[in-house]
């Protein structure tokens, strides 16, 4: 919820009135972080708190970071198409650690017979190329309202 008697224009809070906090994690053996950066850079501007793990994160590595950090919201980009294999595992250790509150978004190549599978494991939202960065934050936003 935005409160902006209390913040500046644009700054998100949740109703605890503390910025969203986003993980933003690439996954797998997958080298391309660009438009992980780039989106890691819109939630920034649109005033919430970023966390970027950087590359080549196992499933493991991300669940626990999220822990450790505290996040809201789990953003993964993965290229590499081993989406099916990531997700699952991620979405598993983050209920192992309690973290069925924590919204996971997933950027990149993933085919769209796929989309359905990844809404059913509890995934949020899924960005392909070219997704807007606006929309990506207005979903994140939606989520964490609907918690």
């Amino acid at each position: 919820m935005v409160n902006p008697g209390k913040h500046g224009a644009g700054e998100q809070t949740t109703s605890s009135d503390k910025k969203i906090r986003v993980l933003v994690a690439k996954p797998g053996l997958d080298g391309h972080d660009r438009g992980a950066k780039v989106v890691a850079r819109a939630l920034r501007d649109a005033g919430m708190e970023v966390i970027y793990t950087g590359l080549r994160q196992t499933p493991e590595m991300i669940a626990e970071a999220a822990l450790q950090e505290d996040v809201d919201v789990v953003g993964l980009s993965i290229l590499s198409g081993a989406h099916m294999a990531l997700a699952p595992r991620i979405m598993e250790l983050l209920k192992a650690n309690g973290q069925t509150r924590v919204r996971v978004f997933i950027g990149g190549i993933v085919p769209d017979e796929d989309i359905p599978r990844l809404m059913e494991l509890g995934i949020s939202g899924v960005y392909g190329p070219g997704a807007s960065t606006e929309d990506i934050v207005k979903d994140i936003r939606n989520s964490i309202s609907e918690k």
